[in-house]
This record gives structure tokens, C-alpha cells and sequence, in this order.
């Protein structure tokens, strides 16, 4: 799959500059690259405090005529509303032409060819892109686009240390803290991991979209190996299937272990199978029945279960998507 990327930071602003936005992008440019077992990624342009609209809005345009199956649009920078809409703000910004209208970049990602597009803004007031403007008009979101902004409409994006709030949290769940158990990294699941580390009372992260398929923004190496994930629909026969553990599965139940045991005794096939349950549950995949710990399920003879999300990922692998 052919992956392109625009990275525009400014902090160069006149009046009001900034301090972490060319550092923000030069890290998410980076992240972006390479997925986290070192195999490329998305192809990044990156632009550095561009001075003039007219500049900015050329790049902006040409990206989203590149031939690509997938597209990523970042912006970190000031944002502006008025009553004509919401703004991403170029340095020669002045009053009634702030810089690119937001609704003017969805048009362009709507009429554009590639089949999956995102957009994320870290910028102030930029829940206001494809909000209604005073006049009601509003420009809808085709089908194969998310759109993940900072703030809502009416909101500041703050910065802390060098770093966009925002994006911060960007760059933590793109590392790793946003990936699901396959280690695949979505829109959806970067929101989610931020909306859940932003307090409520501070900024609020804006997810739309209208998308069809999974979207994979970046891969990190799974907590469990795609290996043991494929071993569900042999341990579990069916969802609602319970596997009925004792002590054999435990390895410390063993004679070669100088402590009291039981039979029957640690079993090596049974003790693989175990410490691949063990992942599982570490994932929240499965639980002990009966029991706080899998360690006791075993040693008390007792069972395991899938959980919901259990379920979920056996359906995956049952039809052959891991």
C-alpha cells in the first residue's frame, strides 16, 4: 500500500509565535516513517514554518492530487474562527484573511481520488472543521476520510514544555499506547487513547469519519505474537467454550521444584499452552472462571473463558484477518 504524508509546523507568527509546533512535526514526521519493526511506512513531506497562504495553500493542494492509497494530513500551528468559519493560520495572516479555510481543505480531500484520507489538526478552535458556518452551509465528509482535531470549535490547544498537549499524547499512542492487540494503530484508536488521558476539564479531542474499512496508521510489534493470537480457535472450539485447566498446566507444579505439589504434575504441553493463556489474559482476552488468577484456576482444577473482546479477536482469526 502506497502511504503519503504533509506535515506542516509553523511557529513563526508575527505577533503570537509558537513554540512546539516545528518540533511536534518533526516528530510525528518521524514516527510516521518507520512502523515499529522497522519497516517503512508512509512517505512524508515535511514544511517547516511556511510564511505566505498562498505557499501553504499550493502544498496543501497539490498533496491531495498525489497518487497514493492512503493520505495524512498533519497541521500544528494557530487556529482562528470567525463568522465565516475556521482557519488554519498562516504567518501573513490579516483581519477578514487569516489564512486557509478549514471547509476549503474537506473540499479538497472529498474531491480528491485517493481512497482513505486523514486529517489531524493540532490547532485552537479546530473542532471547527467540517463544522456548519453562521450561514448553515456546510461541506459534508465523503466516504474513506477521518478527521482527528485537538480541540473542539470553541476551544484552545494548549502547549506544555515544547509540546503541543494535543500532540503529545499523538506521539505517545502512535509509539505504541494507541495499538490494539495486533499492534495496529487506527484514527479511531488514537482518539480513543487520548480522549481517555485528557482530563475532563481540560482541551477535548474531535474524532469524525466516515470510513468503510480499517484504516492502519502505523504498526508496533503486538504485545502477544500473531502466533499465540492464531491459537485461540484451538484452545476455544466455539466462544461460549470454557478450557478446563488443572495442575498439570502450572510448570512450578513439578518435582524438579522444591516446594509441596500435586498431581497430576507439570505437563510440558500443558505448561506451553498455559503461558500462552497467560498472554491472553494479559491482554484481556481471557479470564479464569472461579478464580482471581489463572495461577489458582490450574492449581484448583478450574476453567477459563474468552471475554467480549476475546470473542472478537477469535472471529478474526476463525475467519483468517490475523
Amino acid at each position: 500500500m502506497l502511504k503519503k504524508a504533509l506535515v506542516i509546523g509553523i511557529n513563526n507568527y508575527p505577533n503570537h509565535p509558537l513554540k512546539g509546533a516545528v518540533n511536534d512535526a518533526k516528530i510525528i514526521s518521524e514516527l510516521l516513517q518507520v512502523n515499529g519493526n522497522d519497516t517503512t511506512n508512509f512517505e512524508v513531506k515535511t514544511l517547516y514554518d511556511v510564511g505566505t497562504k498562498s505557499e501553504l495553500l499550493t502544498e496543501i493542494s497539490s498533496f491531495f492530487e498525489v497518487s497514493a492509497d492512503m493520505c495524512l494530513l498533519y497541521f500544528a500551528g494557530h487556529g482562528y474562527v470567525n463568522e465565516l468559519g475556521g482557519f488554519l493560520v498562516t504567518p501573513d495572516h490579516k483581519r477578514y484573511d487569516e489564512g486557509i479555510d478549514m471547509n476549503y481543505i474537506l473540499k479538497l480531500a472529498n474531491k480528491s481520488e485517493i481512497r482513505n484520507k486523514v486529517i489531524i489538526l493540532d490547532c485552537c478552535k479546530a473542532g471547527s472543521f467540517a463544522m456548519p458556518v453562521e450561514d448553515g452551509s456546510i461541506t459534508h465528509i465523503k466516504t474513506g476520510t477521518s478527521i482527528l482535531t485537538s480541540s473542539r470549535e470553541d476551544e484552545p490547544s494548549k502547549e506544555i514544555n515544547g509540546h503541543g498537549v494535543f500532540t503529545n499524547l499523538l506521539i505517545e499512542g502512535l509509539k505504541g499506547g494507541a495499538a490494539d492487540v495486533r499492534g495496529q494503530i487506527s484514527p479511531g484508536g488514537l482518539y480513543a487513547y487520548i480522549d481517555q488521558a485528557l482530563g475532563v476539564h481540560e482541551q477535548r479531542p474531535v474524532f469524525k469519519t466516515n470510513v468503510t474499512e480499517f484504516v492502519e496508521l502505523r504498526s508496533v510489534i503486538p504485545q502477544v505474537p500473531l502466533s499465540t493470537l492464531r491459537k485461540l480457535t484451538e484452545y476455544f472450539h466455539s466462544p461460549s467454550d470454557s478450557l478446563q485447566l488443572d495442575p498439570s498446566f502450572e510448570d512450578t507444579n513439578s518435582n524438579d521444584v522444591d516446594h509441596k505439589v500435586i498431581e497430576p504434575y507439570a505437563n510440558p504441553v500443558n505448561v506451553a499452552i498455559f503461558k500462552n493463556l497467560q498472554k491472553l489474559e494479559g491482554v484481556g482476552l481471557i479470564v479464569p472462571i472461579g478464580e482471581e488468577h489463572m495461577y489458582f484456576a490450574a492449581m484448583h482444577s478450574k476453567a477459563c473463558k474468552l471475554t467480549s473482546l476475546g470473542h472478537h479477536y477469535w472471529r478474526l482469526v476463525r475467519e483468517s484477518r490475523i
